[in-house]
């Protein structure tokens, strides 16, 4: 029986096996977390007090500030802002720490972090190990594995790596192969199609078809890095 917290994991792998052009399941997944985290630190969280003692101390990455820029929500943005820059200040105040090995040490600190991708992070590290309990205890989801267009090689490693510690033995191993085994077919076609697109710049090529090469570029970086969500490319 379906339990509630696998419901999105199930999901995301059977809307990308009904749609191949959706790409990673686990790309949708962690668009997913991103959007929602976005739309409540921007909605129902902004005005928290305990979200915003957070918010200050921890600060947000470039990406996730372009990401709530992107909403439109100035006003929301700006109120983060003001408290999350008093709390800058009072750290580099130049009476705070007494020497500049403080000042360095705080903002080397901050750029480090962001407190969207905390949040982002402890969720998504849930569902990476769901992928491989589901895949040992759900027959019908070994199907859904199979039928992946891909998983990028960014999450293939997550997931690996949450296999690890919960996995042993011939189960590790036959889960391992069977994402080896879904990677090296996608990855040989999409080799194939890269190669195509670099011979249509070509002008023996000319008046050659592009088949399948025409975004190979585009899907040969989703393949290797996985897709952003909002505030970046691709």
């Amino acid at each position: 029986m379906e339990k509630i917290y696998t419901i999105p994991v199930n999901e995301a792998f059977e809307a990308s096996m009904a749609d191949p052009s959706l790409g990673c399941p686990m790309c949708a997944l962690y668009r997913g977390l991103e959007e929602r985290e976005i739309d409540l630190i921007l909605g129902a969280s902004m005005m928290e007090p305990d979200v915003r003692i957070r918010t200050n101390r921890h600060g947000f990455c470039a990406h996730h500030f372009r990401g709530m820029f992107a909403e439109r929500n100035r006003l929301g943005l700006a109120l983060m802002l003001e408290s999350h820059l008093a709390e800058v200040a009072d750290h580099l105040s130049p009476g705070r720490g007494g020497k500049p090995d403080a000042a360095l040490r705080y903002m080397t600190e901050l750029d480090g972090d962001c407190y969207i991708c905390r949040r982002i992070e402890d969720a998504f590290s849930k569902m990476t190990a769901l992928v491989s309990f589901l895949w040992e205890t759900d027959p019908a989801f070994r199907k859904k594995l199979e039928g992946q267009p891909y998983i990028c090689l960014h999450h293939e490693r997550d997931v690996l790596a949450a296999a690890s510690h919960r996995m042993k033995g011939k189960t590790y191993v036959a889960f391992s192969r069977a994402l080896a085994d879904l990677r090296d077919k996608y990855l040989t076609a999409l080799r194939e199609d890269v190669s195509w697109f670099c011979k249509k710049f070509d002008y023996r090529y000319d008046e050659e078809p592009w088949y399948n090469s025409k975004d190979a570029v585009e899907r040969a970086i989703k393949f290797l890095s996985g897709a952003k969500g909002k505030g970046g490319a691709l």
